[in-house]
């Protein structure tokens, strides 16, 4: 698996993850020199190649001069996220259906920056965490538990029988502003088009919604859960 982008490298060089080698464009400058000097310090091979050999590797020719090889990407169960709950604090995120991998990115990299447990995703009708994904995450995805389940609804069931709040996120919910979001929670996030679906909202303790002041009716999934994370992070700090 490939890690692209100065930011998503330098993330992933903080954690233990195995790193085959990073490509790097001849003389390094700034940040990029940086890379250089603690891949030298964990004994990383460095190759020097000029900017057209990362461009052929590169997705989208966005690598900004350095591309990093490791295996691919290492999912934990549901049952670790849980475990790794601090306390009557747990705050996981379900992706029921999200198939766009920059919505996806963006979910995994706010989940991580409030402070969520992990973000559980579907196997089927979803995307996966792919090298756009940790890129889109600015290399989130490597701190951060993604488990990938058979079933959203089975995840949901499992997380009310371990004592967690389960919340959905909707157009036609609650005020979220209303909501209490403390102890153990877990907040679902619909597709881009469906939204949640009817059944696992059915098995949602409560549907959110965010008030809108505008004329559009609807926000961009990740945006949402931006919000709906921040004020989970809100009331929880009170």
């Amino acid at each position: 698996m490939k890690t692209e982008g100065r930011n998503a490298v330098i993330e992933l060089l903080k954690t233990d993850k195995n790193i085959e080698k990073i490509m790097l464009e001849k003389d390094p400058q700034g940040s990029l020199k940086s890379i250089f000097a603690e891949a030298r310090k964990k004994n990383i091979r460095v190759q020097f190649v000029d900017r057209r050999a990362l461009d052929k590797l590169s997705e989208d020719k966005r690598h900004q001069g350095v591309i990093a090889f490791t295996s691919d990407f290492s999912y934990s169960s549901l049952d670790e996220i849980i475990s790794s709950r601090n306390g009557n604090n747990g705050f996981i995120v379900l992706c029921d259906g999200i198939e766009d991998v920059h919505n996806l990115g963006s979910i995994i990299r706010v989940a991580e920056c409030a402070g969520a447990d992990g973000v559980v995703i579907p196997s089927n009708n979803s995307a996966s965490v792919t090298e756009a994904v940790i890129r889109i995450s600015a290399g989130a995805a490597n701190h951060i538990k993604v488990a990938k389940v058979n079933s959203i609804n089975r995840a949901v069931d499992e997380l009310k029988k371990q004592n967690y709040w389960l919340y959905a996120l909707e157009a036609d919910g609650s005020n979220i502003y209303d909501a209490d979001l403390t102890g153990n929670i877990a907040i679902v996030v619909g597709g881009e088009d469906s939204g949640v679906k009817r059944l696992t909202r059915e098995k949602c303790d409560f549907t959110l919604s965010i008030p809108l002041k505008g004329k559009v009716n609807s926000l961009n999934a990740s945006v949402a859960f931006g919000i709906a994370a921040y004020e989970a992070v809100r009331k929880r700090n009170v």
